[in-house]
């Protein structure tokens, strides 16, 4: 049995509530015991959004405290290191390497991180760090919103569920005109992960 503390983040727009949905439902169907609470700052394209996802044998409360997360998702650079404090000592990060600048950088009023400012925000938890050019891949791969596809297969290297739930699932939940793209952007996301173990790049 796995137990698994996942803080997904993004911003409206990315997908995020619909991957912790499917995975939701992918580890309920593998006889998990799952509890999730989404929150959505603004609702509307461009406001946070942060998914909390909670998986095992038996869960009770679906938030995750505070430092108990084992893994963070982040969809893009900033929400990544925002939520941060919740990772465990030692947790993985998998962030997006992608910045779409809050109204508050737009407005002059702050300014948006960089790469190693992230970095060093999160190495202070754990040095386990995955920055994914994930919207790259997933443009390249032809629909740049198959991202949250592509960063759910990346995690699910992690998870020890079995594969083919994801693809039941995906086959389930996609509409057919997409179901290849997705498909392939969960492959790739897989693959990213398999690389980066087998090469020990992070």
């Amino acid at each position: 049995m796995i137990n698994a503390d996942i803080l997904m983040t993004g911003v409206g727009g990315q997908g995020v509530i619909l991957a912790s949905d499917a995975l939701a439902e992918i580890a309920m169907k593998a006889g998990y015991d799952v509890k999730k609470s989404d929150s959505l700052g603004m609702s509307q394209r461009g406001g946070s959004v942060v998914s909390h996802l909670r998986i095992g044998e038996r869960i009770f409360s679906p938030m995750i405290k505070k430092g108990d997360a084992d893994f963070i998702l982040g969809f893009e650079r900033l929400e990544g290191a925002r939520w941060v404090d919740y990772l465990r000592k030692d947790g993985v990060a998998i962030i997006n390497n992608l910045a779409i600048p809050p109204l508050s950088v737009v407005g002059g009023a702050s300014k948006y991180p960089s790469v190693s400012e992230v970095e060093d925000a999160v190495r202070q938890r754990t040095d386990q760090i995955h920055f994914i050019p994930g919207t790259e891949i997933a443009t390249e791969l032809g629909n740049p919103q198959a991202l949250n596809v592509l960063l759910v297969g990346f995690l699910s290297f992690f998870l020890g569920i079995d594969e083919k739930a994801y693809v039941e699932d995906l086959s389930q939940r996609v509409p057919p005109k997409f179901l290849e793209i997705n498909l392939k952007a969960f492959a790739r996301g897989r693959e990213e992960a398999l690389r980066r173990k087998q090469t020990g790049h992070h």
